[in-house]
């Protein structure tokens, strides 16, 4: 039931991905060279996953970064369907992901209407969404 962090799951999906070495830059503040997520920051990066100086490795991650990050993580597949839930905009950054997830039976939402995107993973929740994507 521990909470995961940015740094947990985008380690999970590097890991998942061979932890390649990626051998750039490293232009985030918050994160150093001996940090275990490292490599995992720095694919993430180069994957387009996360932009910007700040990797905000202790960040809860939600319901609707962990669908992105892993939607990304399988290049992003186009879909053509929309989802029911009420609580996704249709202009929503994570729409797409939601409906990939949702399409291939990675989530089926917290109930028939709603995905409820804020709402914190544990642990258990992600390796859950991870094992069904990498089922597919």
């Amino acid at each position: 039931n521990t909470t995961c962090s940015n740094a947990h799951i985008l380690t999970f999906l590097w890991r998942a991905a061979g932890s390649p070495v990626v051998e750039a830059e490293n232009t985030f503040t918050d994160v150093t060279e001996d940090a275990y997520y490292y490599q995992a920051a720095l694919w993430a990066k180069s994957k387009g996953m996360v932009s910007g100086s700040i990797f905000a490795p202790n960040a809860p991650c939600n319901r609707a970064s962990t669908v992105k990050f892993i939607w990304q993580a399988a290049g992003s597949p186009h879909v053509t369907a929309n989802t029911a839930f009420t609580d996704v905009s249709a202009n929503a950054d994570y729409a797409m992901a939601v409906a990939w997830a949702l399409e291939n039976g990675v989530t089926k939402g917290t109930t028939e209407t709603t995905f409820t995107p804020a709402n914190t993973c544990t642990r258990a929740q992600i390796v859950t969404f991870l094992y069904r994507s990498f089922a597919q």
